[in-house]
């Protein structure tokens, strides 16, 4: 089975309005005030998932600053992971800023079927990760229900890019030590966090942190792959495309260049996502 750990998909409403959101929110306006910018629908990741043999994709929401469209586009997301739920599971959007209104949507978002949290943007959404009395309630909830939270991760040199953002592996580590029990995804590789691994407490703080690889040829070079499974270990991996940005089969052609063999490309692909999922 071949797991897409991270996709993206809007309400169809949203794209044909797109300008009225570009206003409303800092974080879509900087990921898609470019015309060229994808959204997609759910349909349309179906159709593409068709396209290129991937069995099932999390659908995730995006770190938007109003808690009014957390709630809107959650709907969405819970409704497409309903009519197709042998293809699609979904996460949802908080704004932890929003306090109890916050976790009275986990709860919701629990009862209609997600399955986590995400992709959360501390540095847009004006939260810091250590901040204990937004963070805890949001933590014991997201335990409670089982959930994985998935966060956006940002690499604190190279390149500038749309999006980048500040949320650098020294932050992530003090998060994922104040909260060693909550199943953790870092999105983009982490931002390099795994390469701190090779310090032994950085490793043993990582019991529960999964890296997916979203976006990577934007990145690293394919040996990224190769890389992380030594230093924190293959079955923190996790195949993710960042859909609509680029097609899953790019990030693929990356892994299946390195030749890591079946096991570990299969774990990559799909049995480390299912141990997080199903």
């Amino acid at each position: 089975m071949i797991i897409d750990f991270h996709t993206h998909v809007f309400p169809p409403q949203l794209r044909q309005n797109r300008k009225d959101y570009l206003g409303r929110d800092p974080l879509f306006a900087r990921l898609y005030s470019d015309p060229k910018a994808k959204v997609a629908t759910a349909e349309e990741l179906i159709a593409s998932m068709d396209e290129e043999g991937i069995d099932l994709s999390v659908i995730l929401n995006i770190g938007w600053t109003d808690h009014e469209l957390c709630q809107q586009t959650n709907d969405y997301i819970m409704e497409a992971a309903s009519r197709y739920p042998d293809r699609l599971v979904g996460f949802c959007a908080i704004q932890p800023r929003a306090g109890e209104a916050a976790i009275a949507e986990i709860e919701r978002c629990a009862r209609g079927g997600i399955r986590g949290i995400g992709e959360l943007r501390p540095d847009i959404q004006g939260f810091d990760l250590e901040d204990e009395a937004i963070m805890s309630p949001v933590v014991e909830t997201a335990k409670r229900h089982g959930f994985v939270l998935l966060t956006h991760s940002s690499e604190p040199v190279g390149h500038e890019y749309m999006g980048k953002g500040s949320i650098t592996p020294d932050i992530l580590y003090r998060f994922i030590c104040r909260f060693p029990q909550l199943p953790i995804v870092c999105a983009h590789w982490g931002g390099g966090l795994p390469f701190y691994a090779l310090m032994p407490e950085v490793k043993t703080a990582l019991k529960n942190v999964f890296f997916d690889t979203a976006a990577s040829p934007f990145l690293y070079r394919s040996e990224i792959f190769k890389h992380v499974a030594e230093i924190v270990g293959v079955d923190k991996i996790l195949f993710g495309s960042d859909y609509p940005l680029m097609p899953p089969s790019r990030i693929i052609k990356q892994l299946r260049s390195l030749d890591m063999g079946l096991e570990a490309e299969a774990l990559i692909l799909g049995g480390n996502a299912e141990g997080l999922l199903l």
